[in-house]
């Protein structure tokens, strides 16, 4: 991906103005709680594609679970409707729920994990429990892609650019001929207005300068200590592929995952270290 070739999805995609699929299943599920809203706007655009929509997720927010398994509690579900189940358990726990327990006859085509309140860029990707939901779908071999949108500077979300430009760009991955396997899409939706969105580009994964995550240290009323995890993201390191630097310009940033962590680069050289 040169610098200088920013590919716009949204120049080639096309209206989705086809049937629906209804040989596609789809399960939506998020890291924000089953009533936040931004699992409602990507349920709605899931049933654009297809009416075998299910929803299965935390019953509560579990933000920053990253790929954990409640290994050591038992795992509750309740079923809310008839396609609408909670869990009281991690953004993964319900990807593992949904595929052995609700949906056992047939598996899920595709998993969409969102639409986040808030960015799942650069080292997001290693907490997010949005990312996690896709992490796990893609080890069980169903094609998954993560959405987020972020927030704007008071934290208020507005899912207009989600809602206009989603089901399209959506639309043309999930029509993809070619998907590696253990690979997933993280998508993330600038806070712009809609008319403001430069287009969407395929990034890398960026990295923000060191010092992003700190601990406040508070005193309650009883002069015990008790800490809170601050977050203040620094600016830097939005080289021009990255999703930071998209997000910067406006864009939306689609960028492709692979679950192999292997740094080849760097094997080559601690090879030495083993030749004895």
């Amino acid at each position: 991906m040169a610098s200088d070739v920013v590919i716009d999805f949204l120049a080639i995609i096309r209206p989705m103005n086809t049937p629906k699929n209804n040989d596609l299943r789809i399960l939506v599920t998020n890291d924000d709680g089953i009533h936040a809203p931004g699992i409602e706007v990507l349920e709605n655009i899931a049933r654009g594609f297809t009416d075998d929509v299910w929803v299965v997720a935390p019953d509560q927010e579990r933000s920053g679970a990253g790929h954990s398994i409640s290994l050591t509690n038992p795992i509750r579900m309740r079923r809310l409707d008839e396609r609408h189940f909670e869990v009281n358990g991690t953004p993964t726990d319900c990807v593992l729920m949904a595929v052995s327990q609700i949906l056992h006859d047939r598996r899920p085509t595709y998993v969409l994990s969102g639409i986040n309140s808030g960015a799942n860029l650069a080292e997001d990707v290693s907490y997010s429990g949005t990312i996690a939901a896709a992490m796990e779908g893609t080890v069980m071999g169903i094609r998954s892609i993560a959405l987020s949108q972020l927030r704007g500077p008071n934290r208020s979300v507005d899912f207009a650019p989600c809602e206009m430009y989603g089901p399209d760009l959506i639309h043309s991955l999930l029509t993809l001929e070619h998907w590696p396997e253990n690979s997933f899409i993280n998508i993330n939706f600038p806070h712009a207005k809609t008319t403001e969105i430069t287009g969407a580009r395929l990034t890398t994964q960026g990295q923000r300068p060191p010092g992003s995550y700190s601990i406040e240290r508070r005193t309650d009323t009883r002069a015990q200590a008790y800490y809170w995890i601050k977050i203040d993201f620094k600016e830097g390191n939005r080289h021009p592929e990255t999703d930071l630097r998209a997000i910067a310009d406006n864009a939306i940033s689609v960028t492709p995952i692979k679950m192999d962590f292997t740094d080849t680069a760097w094997r080559s050289e601690l090879q030495s270290l083993l030749d004895l």
